[in-house]
């Protein structure tokens, strides 16, 4: 039968209505009017407002003290940058903040530059950024003393955690510059502050030479110390000075520098906080020989994942699979529990023009633009997706940052896979100077809010503050989650002290209170400075900062 006037004419509004009414928000990048200045190739995270930056010490354009800058402040609120004057070469360091919220910056590399010719060597230097009140970083700068304050022991491109007492787990490194993986090894781990006058060595940083740059470092609730490297993995108990063999990562791929995967202790809850280890990316080839390898070598799209109790280990590793291989990937958490996969490279390997056919100066090529999503309790080989995600446009390979804000989204900068600041029309990868965040669709809906929140929080406390809910989640049945995070040191696809610890917690009847329980001590989560959030149906606030414990000088039991 033939449509009615009235019919067409009511089809057609219908159809009116659905092309004007608005989508659901989605992901999306934001890219910042205001370069970085310097190439970003490690990003921390130190105040509300505040994101401190490093470089290598080379010729970017950031100028301090009448020579470039490889050190800057990103302000989260405005989006600017200001320099930083950095004495020692901090390319390739690690760090994180300590108990009291000093951020320490560790080791480096030991020459200089020729654009910088004051610079001095940073394979052992300490650089100290303490708690800065300035919002924008007024009058809040590095210290650095390299003749009274360096590690025991030279160390370029070693790794960090924060531990139970507040201060550092320093691990492995090399001593000399190197053209591609470890040929002058620091086979050993040390601490800051100091606990010994000479390193501990290590059978397990000898065993998985030589590519073992940047082993990936986890402290667990029971105060022991997981590690990766290469493709074998210890837990390593600090007290005890023991290491003990875990099974190696399944089918033989290797996971630290050169050969970067990354990896992410997931989240821990109550009342157990069994951790588990996801192990992403890499490359399962066989030789370490540069002249074997390309630029075209495929990276691995393994994902390995490991429960650290005794049936935990007993099982082993269980495998899965990202949607692409990734070389320099890096993982990073989400409050609501799932990890950020972004970054990195489909082929190739880090370093800088050391293999076979590199793309201008880039031993990687095919750059992913799309990250994904891991869901950690989803089903085995459902877990990761990259549905809804968008392009990024800018790729981001070797020496690329990124890291979760207390704002609540992810403030991605850097890559540079050339041997100084490179521009210009024909380099297919340059230097890179472009921020962007990645902002979650929660960004652009209303969200839930802490009021107030103590600066210290107590162990094993309970805390009831002030909270406002919108209408549209202030619902019974709703799915409530509060996380306590370390925002961690983000540096060669690697975020060191990376943390995520859920917390028991309720909201009042009237979803104007939020009541909840921290950590039962210092092991579950390492006293220092912490961000909470609160999330409810994957709609979360902005992270409240606060300092977990007493805020004392490590080492402090608490």
């Amino acid at each position: 039968m033939a449509p009615t006037a009235f019919s067409l004419v009511s089809a057609l509004a219908l159809a009116s209505l659905s092309l004007a009414a608005p989508s659901a928000p989605g992901w999306s990048f934001d890219l910042k009017k205001e370069t970085s200045g310097i190439v970003a190739l490690e990003a921390i995270v130190v105040s509300p407002t505040l994101v401190v930056f490093f470089d290598r010490a080379s010729d970017d354009p950031l100028q301090i003290n009448n020579h470039s800058a490889w050190g800057a402040l990103w302000n989260l609120e405005s989006s600017t940058v200001r320099p930083l004057d950095v004495l020692t070469n901090s390319f390739c360091a690690s760090g994180a903040l300590l108990s009291n919220g000093t951020m320490a910056s560790v080791g480096g590399d030991p020459d200089g530059f020729v654009g910088n010719p004051a610079i001095r060597p940073g394979n052992q230097a300490i650089r100290l950024f303490e708690p800065c009140d300035s919002p924008t970083g007024d009058g809040c700068t590095l210290f650095e003393d390299p003749a009274t304050l360096h590690l025991l022991e030279k160390r370029w491109y070693p790794s960090s955690a924060r531990i139970f007492d507040g201060s550092l787990i320093i691990v492995g490194g090399m001593h000399e510059a190197t053209p591609f993986y470890n040929t002058d090894p620091a086979l050993s781990f040390e601490f800051f502050p100091r606990k010994e006058d000479t390193p501990r060595p290590s059978e397990f940083l000898n065993r998985s030479l030589p590519a073992n740059l940047f082993p990936r470092v986890f402290a667990l609730p029971d105060g022991k110390v997981f590690m990766v490297a290469n493709n074998q993995s210890i837990i390593y108990d600090i007290e005890a000075k023991t290491e003990r063999i875990l099974p190696d990562v399944p089918n033989n791929v290797r996971v630290t520098n050169p050969m970067d995967g990354s990896a992410i202790l997931l989240p821990l809850s109550p009342p157990d906080f069994v951790p588990e280890v996801l192990v992403c990316g890499g490359s399962q080839t066989d030789t370490i020989d540069p002249s074997l390898l390309t630029s075209q070598t495929p990276a691995s799209s393994q994902c390995s994942r490991i429960r650290l109790d005794e049936e935990g280990i007993a099982k082993g590793w269980e495998v899965e699979h990202m949607l692409e291989g990734r070389i320099m990937p890096e993982l990073v958490h989400l409050p609501n529990g799932q990890v950020l996969i972004a970054n990195g490279g489909r082929t190739g390997f880090a370093a800088i023009a050391s293999v076979s056919e590199p793309v201008g100066n880039s031993n990687a090529d095919h750059p992913v633009l799309v990250p994904s999503l891991y869901t950690p309790d989803a089903p085995l080989g459902r877990r990761i997706s990259n549905v809804g995600l968008p392009s990024s446009g800018i790729p981001r390979l070797y020496h690329s940052s990124v890291t979760l804000t207390p704002q609540g989204n992810f403030l991605i900068a850097g890559s540079n896979p050339n041997n100084r600041t490179t521009v210009g029309p024909g380099i297919k990868f340059p230097s890179e100077f472009r921020v962007q965040t990645l902002d979650p669709p929660f960004m652009s809906v209303e969200r839930p809010k802490i009021l107030n929140m103590p600066k210290k929080l107590g162990f094993n406390k309970s805390f009831t503050v002030p909270i406002s809910v919108p209408s549209s989640l202030a619902r019974p049945g709703a799915k409530v989650q509060i996380s306590l995070m370390d925002l961690g040191f983000s540096s060669h696809a690697f975020h060191s002290s990376a943390r995520l610890v859920f917390m028991n917690g309720k909201i009042s009847q009237d979803s104007k209170s939020l009541t909840f329980t921290t950590p039962p001590n210092g092991r579950v989560y390492p006293p220092g400075p912490a961000t909470v959030f609160l999330t409810i149906d994957d709609v979360t606030s902005e992270g409240a900062w606060v300092m977990m414990g007493s805020g004392n000088s490590p080492p402090t039991l608490e």
